[in-house]
């Protein structure tokens, strides 16, 4: 499998990434998340006063057990339902279109009855393109090798 790069949003510089497991809920869980997007990663980190991004590259080992959405589909959305509700699943890494603010205002409603699944999927569209890749084990972000840091213009 080859190297790609990518990119995670910060306020400090992390040259050895951890599992992050907040109070709050996340879209693929628990982990430690980057995005194969500068611009997004950059995007993460302005919500911070000192704003960084991190680069690292990854070579995936195919021996771990990696779950990819290539598209916004129902398997996607029930994961990530099932993942905000504070759902466990046992993949070492997983990969898809990021939920943003506005998807996520959908998906609760959806949650919450609001509105049907077809509304969403009807409302569903992304002003620009968003990637996540959560390194959910201790073992995915041995995957990881940190490049560099640097500061983001606000």
């Amino acid at each position: 499998m080859g190297i790609m790069t990518v990119y995670h949003g910060s306020y400090v510089k992390i040259d050895c990434p951890e599992i992050i497991s907040g109070r709050n809920t996340k879209d693929f869980g628990s982990g430690f998340y980057c995005t194969i997007i500068r611009e997004q990663a950059e995007r993460w980190a302005r919500r911070y006063d000192t704003p960084k991004v991190n680069t690292y590259t990854v070579r995936l080992d195919t021996s771990l057990k990696i779950l990819e959405f290539r598209e916004m589909t129902e398997g996607w959305l029930d994961f990530i339902i099932n993942c905000r509700h504070g759902e466990k699943h046992s993949y070492d890494i997983v990969i898809g279109a990021m939920a943003n603010d506005q998807i996520y205002n959908y998906i609760a409603d959806y949650m919450d009855g609001i509105i049907t699944r077809e509304q969403f999927w009807v409302m569903a569209k992304f002003k620009y393109p968003t990637h996540q890749i959560n390194f959910c084990t201790d073992a995915a972000l041995k995957c990881l090798r940190f490049q560099s840091c640097e500061n983001v213009i606000v």
